[in-house]
């Protein structure tokens, strides 16, 4: 079959067939396009592009194939101007070239199903700091990541949250500056480790919900800017907005979600992190700046059309994957986020919740134990969002919580000595309310054993911790698998009801019973101490019967500094109970299994 014979491919960026390799662009404001790889020795007028409608460019070069470096050659206005592809699904850096990327990629037997929202136990991940290179001197990769995925699996998460692998400036970094959102990260492995990464957390039976920045672009190694040429006001061009609205926080970024072209490039994102790298979900990163300029709360400042993106990529995620969840973050305790596009909604399933992290996070990290509000405990745990607590992630660290200015919950706690009695049994607190409360529990990562200091990119968990604060580490698993019901007496536990027994603000400790649809399987209570002194607790148990203590934070199990103090015994109830609480502890009750 000859050239002109060969049927039209669709897509855009470079797609390998059996006739070579089709590339499509956008430019619709350039003179003439080419392409220019190492199948033609960079010859700018050896490959030219053919105009089509919508300003796209299309040619089709035979002796192209997978592994091909290539770049466009835009001429605009009298200018000749090299971009790396914006749908490059591989590039050797930042600012090097784009890959033509080989698709395949051996799934074996790969059926992974999404856990319910309501039995997820996420764990908040940074390739890049989760471990190191092999040689130690750089940042982590998917491979190294895979290796101590068996941890995850050992104290039962079942979702890791990724933090943002699109490629970005440097080898360094938090991942919130993409500079080519379709390419993977080069120095974490690129797109094969990335697939080999979400094959093997499956194999485990954990869940990828990856990270996703679609509120600004770059800044910086960003040839999406002024890709074609044209601009207005010396802003950025066809990719992004040209007057006050492409103002951002990280620079005048962001992309214009008005215009159709830049809106199908964001949606194809989304659904290629679902078709082909299978991951499991999206959380998308401060929503605040696609739906509001300045993320003041004000009207005038609304981008309608940035809601409108998130309805359409977020309807059609749930039209198309049932099974998947996307995330929002915008830290505004909106409901709105979270109603459906049908009912006006932005669609998401979920949102990181504001209204859990900073008062349980306040009320922790206060030095004196009078401080403490009790209330606010309450009230950070009953929160709902369109009355569905499963609608929210609560969690007390996050890759923004433990930076810019504040640290981790250990050194928050106790600065000068973050493994204190102290600084432990506090943060630990934490630990249980996240996973004992209605919504989507979040860890993040080394948060089990007692990491801290702050986030940073350059800087590694320090595993040896893991082994130092095992009893740390044991604790977590052993209250994941009471979330996760694993003896089959705590389904409570991923129920939406919440009640309180005892409320008492004077002596700093709250009770309160957990039910699924209530019945001896799964109704739980749940016992915390937020002062500095045992406390004896008399309270009415939700059912009369045997109570029986599962958990207790001051065990000795835990650590031999405890002090063990709790019921070592099953509670007879006909009524009223009483029983002794540790300082800074917490204990969980239940039925026999």
């Amino acid at each position: 079959m000859s050239t002109d014979q060969v049927v039209r491919i669709e897509g855009m960026g470079a797609i390998p067939g059996d006739y070579g390799v089709a590339f499509r662009v956008w430019a619709p404001h350039a003179d003439a396009v080419s392409v220019i790889g190492t199948f033609n020795d960079w010859d700018d007028e050896a490959n030219k592009l053919e105009a089509e409608e919508g300003g796209k460019w299309y040619t089709l070069v035979e002796n192209a194939s997978i592994g091909d470096h290539y770049l466009f050659v835009i001429h605009a206005d009298g200018k000749k101007l090299k971009r790396i592809d914006p749908y490059a699904r591989e590039v050797t850096n930042s600012v090097g070239e784009a890959v033509v990327h080989d698709p395949s990629f051996d799934w074996l037997e790969d059926n992974f199903e999404m856990p319910l929202i309501n039995e997820l136990v996420v764990y908040e991940m940074h390739i890049g700091t989760y471990t190191t290179s092999e040689d130690g001197d750089q940042p982590g990769t998917f491979h190294t990541a895979i290796e101590d995925l068996d941890h995850l699996q050992r104290i039962g998460v079942n979702c890791i949250e990724v933090m943002p692998i699109a490629e970005f400036a440097g080898d360094y970094s938090w991942g919130y500056n993409p500079a080519h959102i379709f390419a993977v990260e080069s120095s974490y492995g690129g797109p094969k480790a990335f697939k080999q990464f979400v094959l093997e957390a499956h194999k485990r039976g954990i869940a990828v919900v990856l990270d996703v920045v679609y509120n600004h672009f770059g800044p910086s190694d960003l040839d999406l800017w002024q890709f074609d040429g044209w601009h207005q006001h010396e802003m950025g061009g066809i990719y992004f907005y040209n007057d006050w609205k492409a103002e951002t926080p990280w620079g005048l970024t962001r992309p214009d979600y008005g215009r159709g072209e830049v809106r199908q490039y964001i949606y194809d994102n989304a659904m290629m992190w679902l078709n082909d790298f299978r991951v499991d979900g999206l959380r998308y990163d401060m929503t605040l700046f696609i739906r509001n300029v300045r993320g003041h709360g004000d009207p005038g400042q609304d981008i309608p059309e940035g809601w409108s993106l998130t309805q359409w990529i977020n309807g059609e995620i749930r039209k198309q994957f049932p099974d998947k969840i996307t995330i929002a973050e915008d830290l505004q305790k909106n409901d709105w986020l979270t109603k459906t596009p049908e009912d006006g909604g932005a669609g998401f399933h979920a949102q990181w919740d504001a209204a859990f992290v900073h008062p349980i996070r306040d009320v922790l990290t206060q030095p004196n134990d009078e401080d403490r509000s009790m209330d606010a405990v309450v009230q950070a745990l009953c929160k709902t969002y369109n009355g569905d607590p499963f609608q929210r992630v609560a969690y007390t660290e996050s890759h923004d919580e433990v930076a810019n200015g504040q640290a981790r919950m250990t050194s928050e706690i106790n600065p000068d000595s973050p493994h204190s009695w102290y600084a432990k049994k506090r943060s630990i607190l934490g630990a249980v309310l996240t996973l004992t409360a209605p919504g989507v529990p979040m860890l993040f990562q080394g948060q089990e054993f007692l990491e801290d200091e702050w986030f940073r990119d350059t800087v590694p968990l320090d595993w040896d911790k893991a082994e130092e604060f095992r009893g740390t580490v044991r604790l977590y698993r052993d209250l994941i698998r009471l979330r996760l019901n694993a003896r089959g007496n705590t389904k409570g536990l991923t129920g939406s009801g919440i009640n309180f027994l005892h409320v008492d603000d004077h002596h700093k400790v709250v009770v309160y019973h957990r039910w699924y649809v209530g019945g001896t399987d799964d109704n739980v209570v749940v016992a915390v101490n937020f002062s500095s002194q045992a406390h004896t607790v008399k309270v009415h148990m939700p059912s009369a019967g045997e109570w029986k203590p599962l958990f207790n934070s001051d065990s000795h199990l835990y650590s031999k500094s405890y002090d063990d103090v709790g019921p070592g015994h099953v509670l007879q109830t006909e009524g009223e109970v009483e029983f002794t609480i540790a300082p800074y502890s917490a204990l969980i009750f239940g039925h026999e299994a």
